[in-house]
């Protein structure tokens, strides 16, 4: 009897600074994941291999919390380089992982790894260009124009832009270690757990808090769009599943631009500009997987 050849399965890793979620599968339909406590590199890495090399997966795609080393004519590609993330300072994740489980690998950010499994499967699919941003316990963004991530000398780090901060109504002085103000300073989940001095998530949908936040990330959304022009704005992260956000988000962003677009797809149609990400809390593990399928292809 002739038997069915074996269906080709690929591992995925989106990093993150409190957990690491390891999936295998082929897209969508057929996912699973499990959830790894981010401890010390050696602990954590050792933990996602011994799951994936259970898997027998054929490819490996990581998509990491950074910064990190993306050249790949680089020493450190797959480095995690100067992060605030304690004992993670140049873990070399992507070689580690892909040394302990012997098959190709593609290494990128988190939140890169998240628009790629957007466009591939979720609320950017059928787009030209879409940008991806995560507002959790840090800010990131990614975009993708024809397929393309975008990338320059290292890829963009849209939670560090520099945004109007107005001390009189907001004293809070920021988060980040290295700037302070920054966007990832003032409205990051912890950032906004510092200020208000509760978790984001206890916070009544009524709460100052909110307008606050819904005016940090329209300027950040406007910035980012009148730069690049995306053809759509995917928002996920902890933060974002304070739902009640968006509509803010997107009366802010209509008040900032204050008239000059005169784009339809952004004017008309703010609701379907400014949007929650399809694939939710599985975007970048998801984006992993396509980036492991198309290292192996």
């Amino acid at each position: 009897m002739q038997q069915c050849p074996r269906v080709r399965i690929y591992g995925a890793i989106e990093a993150g600074g409190t957990k690491f979620v390891c999936g295998v599968g082929t897209g969508p339909e057929d996912l699973r994941t499990v959830q790894i406590p981010t401890t010390t590199p050696t602990e954590t890495i050792a933990r996602a291999v011994g799951f994936l090399r259970r898997e027998s997966v054929a490819a490996l795609g990581v998509g990491s919390f950074g910064p990190v080393e993306l050249d790949r004519s680089s020493p450190d590609y797959g480095h995690i380089t100067t992060t605030p993330k304690s004992g993670w300072q140049d873990v070399d994740l992507a070689g580690e992982l892909g040394r302990a489980l012997g098959v190709p690998f593609a290494f990128t950010t988190d939140v890169n790894a998240a628009a790629l499994g957007e466009t591939k499967w979720g609320a950017g699919r059928d787009l030209a260009s879409c940008l991806y941003l995560t507002i959790g316990t840090g800010i990131g963004g990614g975009a993708i124009f024809n397929g393309v991530l975008l990338q320059g000398a290292m890829h963009p780090e849209v939670g560090h832009l520099r945004i109007p901060h107005d001390l009189a109504i907001d004293p809070f002085p920021g988060l980040c270690p290295f700037h302070g103000d920054c966007l990832e300073g003032l409205a990051s989940g912890p950032a906004i757990a510092a200020r208000w001095g509760v978790p984001a998530g206890d916070l009544a949908p009524d709460h100052p808090a909110w307008k606050l936040e819904a005016r940090y990330l329209a300027l950040a959304i406007a910035n980012i769009v009148f730069t690049i022009a995306p053809a759509r704005v995917i928002v996920g992260g902890g933060v974002m599943h304070q739902t009640h956000l968006f509509p803010a988000i997107r009366r802010e962003f209509v008040q900032i631009v204050n008239g000059y677009l005169r784009v339809p797809r952004i004017v008309e149609h703010i609701d379907q500009y400014i949007v929650p990400p399809e694939l939710g809390d599985h975007a970048g593990v998801l984006g992993a997987l396509a980036l492991a399928i198309a290292e192996y292809r």
